[in-house]
């Protein structure tokens, strides 16, 4: 019999699932009858691979069927594990228990759930609690209470979709694409939403938390550095539109984001963590999830205040942020006033200068050679005021009229009135960013790879928990705020009087 023949006939039986039925399951009472079992099966598949001709196509199918069995081995195990944390015998539990001042009564019987894990759906037998005045609360159930499920999903699989959701590229079919073949979990949509939502929810209290930890460590390191800077804290933000739901099709409405980097003694940048928010107003959720950071971190850093800097283009809320809230900033432990380095973005101001050029010079070889000499100009001390005698001097000798005068207008007078932010000469000799690059791909790495793929709309809630989830990712803080946010999770006792 050939190897693709012996594997056709052995893994159906391997592979079955066990928890069709909805009566109860005698518990089995010995792990090791399991494990023997599925060790045989393991040795057996390992055995018809030996023994036949080494190839590619059968490397492929021999791996593939492996991790098969290894997934239905985990499965097993889970599901055991589980069902074992509980007393076999219902009435070794506890009659009656009191949660949150409420009074339960235990049922006489298990019950059965369907859980789903990362290696797979398990059937989980537990012992529910209903309010003993028969009120209107639901049957509690304390080993899913314990087990910390997810509308049923384990807090490994629950975490492992929310954080596939975040992934670049990603959609809602193609994690459940990854979820069916990698674990053999076939939610839908509706599953899938209820899941990640409730770990993006989850993820919210900590995320700050979780951010300034990281921040701080960069702080240290930063610190430790070598060079002749002072280490930099700096702060940027930024719009972007985002295509939104409405009555008629969508609608384009401008989200924000923020950055929190820090640069070594050298100007390297050693990481940044970052913050997203859909479309509002004013957007003063993000002033006060960005303020908050801010305040903690410089709370919570026990060393020598680094070199604080704000970085953005020259926008209506970069710039009322920092009129309004850093500007009278204090320093939370001292009550100093901070001081803040104001940077307009060097390429916002470099645009400025090619549109001079266009309209002075046309798109002419003169034209670039002087847009290039003034961004040279730029870098040097007093280089805008430089720039703009220049370009004065040559509106002079050119008849500017209509669009094309009002366009000289705008390029010329956001130069104009944003001169004492543009000191790119002294910002390069404190190590200071001159360019808010990190926060313009901030823009790129969490809304255009994620959220605007080709067709996408979005209604408020849905685009939130993903930019909740995506920031947390992107910080590179995931384990560290996926762990603390388990570690919240409502505590049930399986024995004692409490639930």
């Amino acid at each position: 019999m050939s190897y693709s023949t012996h594997l056709a006939l052995l893994l159906p039986t391997l592979l079955a699932p066990d928890h069709d039925s909805d009566q109860p399951q005698p518990q089995q009472t010995d792990l090791e009858p399991l494990l023997d079992d599925s060790l045989r099966h393991l040795r057996q598949l390992i055995d018809l691979f030996r023994h036949r001709p080494a190839s590619p196509d059968g490397a492929l199918r021999f791996e593939r069927q492996l991790q098969g069995l290894l997934r239905e081995l985990g499965r097993q195990a889970t599901q055991w594990a589980y069902n074992h944390l509980e007393p076999h015998d219902v009435a070794d539990l506890p009659k009656h228990a009191r949660c949150h001042g409420g009074a339960y009564t235990r049922l006489n019987r298990k019950t059965p759930q369907n859980a789903w894990t990362l290696f797979g759906q398990v059937r989980l037998w537990r012992v529910g609690y209903r309010p003993t005045d028969k009120g209107p609360e639901p049957t509690l159930f304390p080993l899913a209470l314990a087990l910390g499920l997810v509308h049923g999903a384990s807090p490994a699989l629950a975490g492992h979709a929310a954080r596939l959701l975040a992934c670049a590229g990603m959609t809602q079919s193609q994690v459940l694409r990854r979820l069916k073949q990698d674990q053999g979990v076939g939610w839908g949509v509706q599953k899938l939403r209820q899941v990640t939502a409730a770990v993006s929810q989850a993820l919210g209290p900590v995320r700050q938390d979780a951010q300034v930890e990281q921040l701080l460590g960069w702080l240290t390191q930063a610190a430790a550095s070598k060079g002749r800077h002072k280490p930099v804290l700096s702060v940027g933000r930024d719009g972007i539109t985002l295509p939104l739901r409405c009555k008629g099709g969508r609608i384009y409405e401008v989200a924000s984001t923020a950055t929190v980097s820090v640069l070594g003694r050298r100007g390297k940048r050693l990481g940044t963590v970052y913050l997203a928010y859909v479309p509002e107003s004013g957007q003063p959720t993000m002033s006060r999830q960005l303020t908050a950071l801010v305040r903690a971190v410089l709370l919570r850093w026990p060393g020598t205040l680094p070199r604080l800097c704000y970085v953005s283009d020259g926008g209506d809320n970069e710039t009322s942020y920092y009129r309004r809230v850093l500007v009278r900033m204090k320093h939370p432990r001292t009550g100093e006033r901070l001081n803040w380095i104001r940077v307009v973005d060097y390429y916002h101001a470099s645009a400025r200068v090619w549109a001079l050029a266009e309209l002075l010079f046309g798109n002419s070889q003169r034209g670039h050679s002087w847009a290039r000499k003034m961004q040279r100009w730029l870098k040097k001390p007093g280089g805008v005021n430089r720039v703009l005698h220049s370009a004065a001097a040559h509106r002079e000798r050119v008849a500017l009229a209509g669009k094309k005068l009002k366009e000289f207008g705008k390029a010329y007078g956001y130069l104009r009135q944003r001169m004492r932010h543009m000191r790119y000469a002294e910002y390069g000799r404190l190590g200071v960013p001159l360019g808010s690059g990190v926060t313009e791909a901030a823009c790129k790495t969490i809304y255009t790879q994620r959220l605007k793929l080709s067709g996408m709309r979005w209604h408020r809630e849905g685009a939130q928990v993903v930019l909740d989830l995506r920031v947390v990712e992107l910080s590179g803080v995931w384990d560290q705020a996926y762990e603390a946010a388990l570690k919240r999770y409502p505590q049930a006792k399986i024995r004692g009087q409490a639930i």
